[in-house]
């Protein structure tokens, strides 16, 4: 009686995932590529830039004076123009500096991350919701990203051109 009770699942389940499987859609968008094109991003960049060349003019100056500062010093040293407990002092400032300057670049480095991120989620979100519309449209249970690793997509699932078309329409 168990082998006939088998018999029937292992008849019925290849129905069954059939029909499962004829319910999903998958479909698949290259998002870097798409966010390669967009204007918006490419003004962020150059945005971005703009603040980092700032920044790293300031910490350039920064090591310069800190530089010259050295320099001074240990001229004074050669020359005799300092005392021992004084350099030792004017050491330890310019150690100070130095770690005020190692403090500005990760500030700097933080300060870009959080801009950039600032200039990048509109354009993130707006990619979403054609990417969402999309899906909706055509009838779309998955839209996965190719630049996140999918090892193999036929192009014909390939959805970047409507989402394309999505974001110069306007969005959703």
């Amino acid at each position: 009686m168990k082998w006939l009770s088998f018999l029937f699942m292992g008849m019925c389940l290849p129905a069954f995932t059939t029909g499962v499987s004829a319910q999903i859609k998958i479909g698949y968008v290259n998002t870097q590529e798409i966010l390669a094109e967009l204007p918006e991003v490419k003004q962020a960049e150059a945005n971005l830039k703009s603040l980092e060349q700032q920044l790293q003019k300031k910490g350039q100056k920064m090591v310069e004076e800190l530089q010259k500062k050295y320099q001074d010093l240990e001229r004074k040293q050669k020359q005799g123009l300092i005392a021992p407990k004084q350099l030792e002092e004017e050491a330890q400032k310019l150690e100070q500096e130095k770690l005020k300057i190692a403090q500005f670049e990760q500030e700097m480095r933080d300060q870009l991350l959080k801009k950039q991120q600032e200039l990048m989620a509109p354009v993130l979100e707006k990619v979403q919701k054609a990417i969402e519309a999309v899906a909706k449209e055509k009838g779309y249970t998955y839209i996965l990203d190719a630049a996140a690793g999918v090892l193999y997509a036929d192009p014909q699932y390939d959805v970047s051109d409507l989402v394309r078309q999505k974001l110069q329409a306007g969005g959703n």
